[in-house]
């Protein structure tokens, strides 16, 4: 089975992952471009960075996370800290960091270019699942099993914002393109819910979904939000004020 996949920045190049390797494709042509082998542990999720030269890489499997350079398939760095399985990944906006969510509870902050470990955000109590930065890259989001949203400050590590009143586990969340809002889903919920990220208040919640909400992205200009639900359809929202 095929545990996550990434679109290259440009959209020329596709990556998804079964087990212990990671492949590229050529969208045209559907042609296999490289094969990334050679260690232990599942994959499930993988991330391109902004400008689409490295690969990252990160497993329920594995403690490990992996950065590879795309245009050679070498390894880069091997990142070591998490305590347990590292289930997302996912570069900030300027390529130079890269952030990680464990089942250890925790949410790492990496520095691409030397591999060092730069912060360590704690304070979930149950495994992190997903993390989203802000456009400017000074906030980092993170969704977790405890049923919580947390904001985070980047440079500091200082948590600024909690929000509690989900009704179950996090599945997905997704920053507006000014900062300002945050979309979030969780499991067993049919509907999205949309935050205020100054005050923490909820803003608005979204129904028209008959299953639950597993992914939801604004778009650029952060007018619309589109959602992908178990039911089998994509909803796209108008967020503009009538």
């Amino acid at each position: 089975s095929v545990g996550g996949v990434s679109f290259s920045p440009d959209g020329q190049t596709i990556a998804g992952n079964d087990n212990e390797t990671i492949r590229l494709w050529d969208v045209r042509s559907g042609a296999l471009l490289r094969a990334f082998t050679g260690y232990a542990g599942g994959v499930n999720s993988v991330a391109f960075s902004p400008d689409g030269r490295m690969l990252a890489d990160g497993g329920y499997d594995n403690k490990t996370i992996y950065l590879w350079d795309v245009d050679t398939g070498s390894l880069l760095h091997t990142l070591t800290g998490h305590t347990s399985g590292a289930v997302s990944v996912l570069f900030n906006p300027n390529g130079q960091m890269l952030a990680s969510a464990g089942w250890d509870q925790t949410i790492r902050l990496w520095d691409v270019r030397s591999g060092a470990l730069l912060q360590t955000l704690a304070g979930h109590t149950d495994y992190v699942n997903s993390v989203s930065f802000s456009p400017d890259g000074q906030t980092l989001a993170s969704g977790s099993f405890d049923q919580t949203i947390r904001l985070w400050d980047v440079q500091s590590g200082n948590l600024l914002r909690t929000f509690m009143r989900h009704t179950d586990y996090v599945l997905s969340m997704s920053l507006s393109p000014d900062g300002q809002t945050l979309a979030s889903t969780t499991n067993k919920d049919e509907t999205i819910r949309l935050w205020d990220v100054e005050t923490g208040n909820l803003l608005r919640i979204l129904k028209g979904h008959t299953a639950e909400v597993d992914s939801v992205s604004f778009s650029p200009g952060g007018q619309m939000l589109a959602s992908g639900s178990g039911d089998g359809t994509v909803l796209l929202w108008n967020l503009t004020p009538e």
